[in-house]
């Protein structure tokens, strides 16, 4: 375990992260899904909430920039229409069971069931930008999702105890953001940079 105020360095990491990816969206190089970066912004506000409530501790400063970056992500979005990707059927329908999944976590009343609930709705919005790396990855800027790992990697290591209600949700978004920056960074070309807004406007899936 390290300091739990390494959190507050996860915390500039996530930032640095994100500015690029801000940057990258406003100049339309970078065209993010507004269906998973939305709903991002969602599950990171509530789960800050709740962990704000289960007393976490300073971990919670992860889970509060793990929701308000995607959502400034999301405003950005609005100020170059070129740069959104196109919401196709796939979209709509992971979009559709992720918010099945945080309705059914409010509701439920047993917390491992409604932990486990909430990060599968994570996870399942996360996919239509998984989709949309592997098939058009100049579309995406990795770094983003690179600062995440080591974002979540820092701040599982502040915890003072491994319990569930303080590892899973940020482990989960560590292997996530994994996943995403892999798929980006190894199917990504210098042919693809030139071509992310004619991805972006192509017919959705």
């Amino acid at each position: 375990m390290i300091d739990p105020r390494f959190v507050y360095l996860a915390a500039l990491v996530s930032v640095f992260g994100a500015s690029g990816y801000i940057r990258d969206t406003m100049r339309g190089v970078t065209s993010p899904n507004r269906v998973t970066w939305s709903l991002w912004g969602l599950e990171g506000i509530l789960g800050f909430a709740v962990e704000i409530q289960q007393h976490i501790g300073l971990a919670s400063i992860t889970t509060l920039m793990l929701g308000l970056i995607p959502c400034a992500v999301v405003f950005v979005s609005f100020r170059n229409p070129h740069s959104v990707w196109k919401i196709g059927t796939f979209d709509i329908f992971c979009g559709s069971i992720s918010l099945a999944g945080l309705a059914f976590w409010g509701f439920v009343n047993q917390p491992t069931v409604a932990l486990i609930s909430f990060v599968a709705a994570d996870q399942v919005a996360a996919l239509p930008t998984m989709r949309k790396s592997w098939l058009a990855p100049g579309t995406e800027s990795p770094r983003v999702f690179f600062m995440g790992v080591l974002n979540c990697g820092i701040t599982l290591l502040t915890l003072r105890s491994a319990t569930t209600a303080g590892v899973l949700f940020p482990g989960c978004v560590l292997v996530g953001d994994l996943v995403l920056w892999l798929l980006i960074v190894t199917r990504v070309g210098p042919r693809f940079r030139g071509e992310c807004i004619n991805n972006s406007t192509a017919t959705a899936f």
